[in-house]
């Protein structure tokens, strides 16, 4: 199973502190675990949310709203895409992680084809296969 890591902004984040030396090492020598154990299939920091913006969507209507954004609990500051065999492998993981100081990380299970039934059609997939090789064919560029 695929789960998103989604790591919660806080105040240091969404001000643009950024990591230290030690934390960067730190955090490095993690990923590097999760990469040769197989878990880590993508993973990115964000910068703070003054440099994103927000589309509203209503009816015909986009309204498009610039950052920051006042409820720092409700934003992220990165994320990682996890292949781990059980929500408790993602947690036990997840505990080893080289965080402090308050940090908040949601992990949420990622949709896989199979999870939408019949709606979703040879075609529809066949679709979506194409799609996601031209986005991988994209990323190489």
């Amino acid at each position: 199973m695929r789960v998103m890591v989604i790591v919660k902004a806080s105040k240091d984040s969404e001000a643009g502190v950024l990591p230290t030396e030690q934390q960067l090492a730190d955090m490095t020598k993690y990923n590097e675990e999760l990469v040769k154990a197989g878990v880590m299939l993508a993973g990115e920091g964000l910068h703070a949310s003054a440099k994103g913006v927000r589309v509203k969507f209503s009816g015909a209507a986009r309204t498009v709203i610039d950052g920051p954004f006042a409820e720092t609990k409700e934003l992220i500051a990165g994320f990682w895409l996890w292949q781990v065999r059980s929500m408790d492998e993602a947690i036990e993981w997840l505990k080893r992680a080289p965080f402090d100081g308050g940090t908040e990380v949601e992990l949420r299970q990622v949709f896989e084809a199979e999870d939408f039934g019949e709606e979703f059609t040879p075609e529809l997939r066949e679709q979506e296969r194409k799609a996601w090789e031209q986005a991988a064919r994209n990323a190489q560029k």
